[in-house]
């Protein structure tokens, strides 16, 4: 790489003009790495490994280094070196390294502008010599919201040629009508694309009246997006075409890839790799392609038969066949789209790319996803975090069956392996939407595009038929909505117009007789309650008042009403929702049945609750021991991976001030009485035998004894252990715990979402119980008194039946620290404290298990949560 360098960099690199030998001499010394004080990092790109960047420190003194930076001439420019030193400078703080230093000539200022863009304050000192920079290594919250921006500005400027090209070549454009290349070309003439559109087809002369091309190469002007339709073997040479012409973006609609087994994957890895070496940016392959509705635009490039609506609602559907079905479905609804992809296989552009697009487009008010899987949730969720603030996301994520359930031996592990809790954990923490159905979705999105999330969960419900309005609020009521009675200064204001026989407590039933003016009077007056939140007004056709009058009349009724209390619609009629509801410039949503219209205002609730909670700082802990905790788990791992020692347990909790009860961990029986003896109060006596996670079940607990009662109790749990083939390695002598409720802190490991804690009803009832509330770390304090709160048993530990309450902050400490310790050390696979007695004051750790094994390199700074106060 170092010869490879132009004269220029090799001069900024080295400070002079410099020999082959001098580079031979300069590589050997770079490579010769300890990991500790003298570190190295390697770019590499294609498959062939090449390599394009280095990056190295080189300790100069206590708690400093000396670095540099090398990026090969045709990869300058593209932010590598900042993604380099970003890495480095991590690596070289969990060293002990605290400051970085460099050399750079005065003639290069990109070395010191990616030393500053990079968000590290930087000291520059100048002297005859050149420039000394000094910069921390910590990477600081600047510098993250730095990586951010760039990353963000990196996507849009990614997707740009694909929603606003200056001139479209579809390859593979056909003459027939019908076929997948005819349709997407037809349409991109048809929905009226503003730039230039080009056909290329071997075969033919012309296609649908346009001259046709033989090869990308060959059409005279520049080409932005180029659209594939052609066999799988041959989109490589096709894309190699492309990237000669300078095209930017590819939509590969060709199936045949990764999704069809080793032989596709193999043609996917070289498109990509052809990609990646030309710098273009690829949607699909297996997709069905992409659309905007911006007026500028006008582009079509999907085989979708129905023209897309404009509107302010982005879509992404990882599948190809029901992103056609979900087009069809929106325009049947009159849901406008902005902007629409089909990412199909996900091989370069993901749903992370489009939403952060999405978040900067300004004709973008709401995002839709329907997933099949993620790249990186991580990522994912620090993206959607951020955007949700801004702009609703609403997802449908399928794959909620038990077939991906992790193979766990733990409590905890039992707990979350057979369901989809860390997805709903991490959309629920990232302030995302999740609807369980497609149908749920446009309920949702529907609602969110025209009306504001509510204040609050109050909802009024005014109908004409009595049945429709008990089932719209039990609906209500079990979604955690609530329907409560009007006021009766609102009462007395619907009597003065309704009739007698009309109830107006909540639900407001009107009975069949009501008019459209009483449907306009009576929701203009509970939405002028304080009491209520939002409004839902249901329509039964009767004899006499017509649908359409009644829709004129919500629609006059709606601009009459509050900011910022929305007003739903329900007209169960075979005819469908009223022409009037449907028109461009009415912003109410209408919903087939009472049920859907509820459900949505729930969802949108929720989001709404989100929304208005300021991002909560990360907890502020005192007393951690990082670096003797790091040394616990290196020590178990150096052994093998597995289930820790008792003790050693016992100092991992300890390091990170999660309270232990008093214990000794002995071998023999007649240690269990001597340790009995020295403890001086009743104990607990069980047994340590790997491998056994129930120990109750198995006899491997006793509890109260006395001292004198320990040794013949642990003679006999030797003997019954050793029957069952799970002969003991010892015992825990433990003194008796207080009184007080069981409860358990867990977390599994999940190795694309990183450490999930779990917090529940805990002992020997846990998975009866089932009682548990999940978290992606890192948690923050509102993240702790939430998940025990939505607790069904959190009335225990309020006081439950005239009981003392007891010391609900205690809990919330131990999950603050159980969640620090797994975030600092990836190492921990899994982990139990089953269970955590809560007491009158604190809370102790009864029983612990800890299993550690070797952790993968740590995700790149992309990809990471928002960084936690130390």
């Amino acid at each position: 790489m170092f010869r490879s360098l132009s004269e220029t960099s090799r001069a900024r690199r080295f400070f002079a003009g410099v020999s082959d030998r001098f580079l031979d001499e300069a590589a050997e010394r770079l490579v010769a790495v300890d990991y500790v004080s003298r570190f190295g990092l390697v770019a590499t790109a294609g498959p062939e490994q090449r390599l394009i960047g280095h990056a190295c420190y080189i300790q100069t003194g206590p708690q400093r280094a000396e670095v540099a930076f090398t990026v090969a001439d045709d990869f300058q420019g593209r932010g590598l070196g900042t993604i380099l030193l970003g890495q480095l400078a991590e690596i070289g703080a969990a060293h002990g390294i605290r400051e970085f230093e460099a050399d750079v000539l005065p003639e290069n200022h990109p070395m010191i502008d990616v030393f500053r863009q990079s968000g590290f304050p930087v000291e520059v000192t100048a002297s005859r010599d050149g420039i000394h920079a000094v910069f921390p290594t910590e990477l600081g919250e600047e510098a993250r919201l730095r990586f951010e921006q760039r990353e963000r500005i990196a996507a849009v400027n990614a997707l740009r040629p694909f929603f606003a090209p200056r001139a479209v070549a579809v390859i593979g454009a056909s003459r027939r009508r019908g076929t997948i290349g005819g349709e997407v070309f037809h349409n991109l003439l048809a929905y009226g694309f503003s730039g230039e559109i080009y056909a290329v087809n071997p075969a033919a002369a012309e296609v649908q009246g346009r001259r046709a091309y033989a090869s990308v190469l060959d059409i005279p002007g520049p080409v932005d997006l180029a659209v594939i339709v052609v066999p799988a073997a041959a989109v490589a040479e096709v894309a190699e075409q492309c990237a000669g012409k300078g095209v930017r973006a590819l939509v590969v609609i060709s199936s045949g890839f990764a999704e069809v087994g080793p032989a596709g994957r193999a043609l996917q890895d070289r498109l990509l790799e052809i990609c990646r070496r030309s710098g273009m940016r690829l949607i699909g392959p297996n997709c069905m392609g992409i659309v905007s509705t911006d007026p500028a635009v006008r582009l079509n490039a999907t085989f979708v038969p129905v023209p897309p609506r404009e509107g302010r609602v982005a879509f992404m559907s990882q599948s190809g066949a029901l992103g056609l079905a979900i087009m069809d479905y929106a325009a049947q609804l009159g849901l406008g789209i902005s902007s629409f992809a089909s990412v199909g296989n996900k091989a370069d552009i993901s749903g992370n790319d489009l939403i952060q697009y999405w978040e900067e487009d300004p004709r973008t008010d709401l995002i839709l996803l329907y997933l099949e899987s993620f790249g990186n949730p991580r990522k994912f969720s620090r993206i959607a975090r951020r955007v949700a603030r801004r702009k609703p996301i609403v997802v449908v994520k399928s794959g909620r069956s038990p077939a991906g359930a992790r193979a766990t031996t733990s409590h905890t592990g039992a707990l979350l392996a057979a369901s989809d809790v860390t997805v709903a954990a991490l959309f629920r923490q990232a302030g995302v939407i999740r609807t369980d159905t497609l149908k749920e979705l446009f309920d949702v999105a529907a609602l969110l595009a025209h009306q504001p999330a509510p204040s609050g969960r109050r909802v009024a419900i005014v109908t004409n038929s009595g049945g429709p309005g008990i089932l719209c609020a039990d609906t209500a009521e079990s979604e955690g909505l609530e329907v409560p009675i009007l006021s009766e200064t609102t009462q007395a204001a619907l009597r003065r117009f309704l009739p007698p026989e009309a109830s107006v407590a909540n639900p407001v039933d009107m009975i069949a007789s009501a008019t459209a003016d009483h449907y306009r009077q009576a929701v203009r007056v509970v939405a002028a309650d304080p009491g209520v939140d939002a409004v839902i007004a249901i329509f039964i056709p009767p004899m006499v008042t017509r649908a359409d009058e009644v829709a004129a009349a919500l629609v006059a009724a709606a601009a009459e009403i509050p900011a910022g209390k929305p007003l739903l619609t329900v007209f169960m009629s075979a005819r469908g929702v009223p022409e009037v509801l449907r028109a461009a410039d009415v912003r109410i949503p209408s919903f087939a049945f009472p049920e859907d219209a509820a459900i949505a205002l729930a969802r949108a609730v929720s989001y709404g609750e989100w929304r208005a909670r300021p991002p909560a700082p990360p907890p502020v802990l005192t007393g951690l021991q990082r670096d003797r905790a790091a040394a616990v788990v290196a020590s178990a791992l150096r052994r093998g991976a597995g289930w820790l020692e008792p003790e050693e347990v016992a100092a991992l909790l300890t390091c990170y001030g999660v309270p232990v009860l008093e214990h000794q961990v002995v071998r023999t029986p007649q240690d269990a009485a001597a340790a009995a003896s020295a403890i001086g109060a009743p104990v607990a006596l069980k047994a340590v035998a790997p491998g056994v996670v129930h120990k109750t079940e198995a006899g491997g607990v006793r509890l109260n004894l006395t001292a004198p009662e320990v040794h013949g109790a642990a003679e006999e749990m030797a003997r019954a252990f050793e029957r069952a083939g799970h002969p003991l390695t010892g015992y825990v002598v433990q003194r008796m715990a207080p009184g007080g409720v069981e409860m358990i802190v867990g977390v599994v490991h999940d190795p694309q979402c990183g450490p999930v804690l779990a917090c529940g009803a805990g002992g020997v009832t846990v998975e009866l119980l089932n009682d548990v509330a999940v978290r992606l770390t890192p948690l923050t304090e509102q993240d702790a008194a939430e998940m025990i709160r939505e607790l069904r048993t959190y009335p225990l530990l309020t006081g439950y039946r005239g009981a003392p309450p007891l010391d609900v902050r205690a809990l919330e400490e131990v999950v603050l620290r159980v969640g620090t310790m797994v975030e600092d050390l990836p190492q921990i696979a899994e982990l139990d404290c089953n269970p955590v007695l809560v007491h009158r004051r604190g809370a102790s750790v009864v029983d612990a298990r800890v299993r550690v094994a070797p952790a993968e390199a740590p995700p790149p700074l992309g990809a990471r949560p928002p960084a936690r106060r130390r």
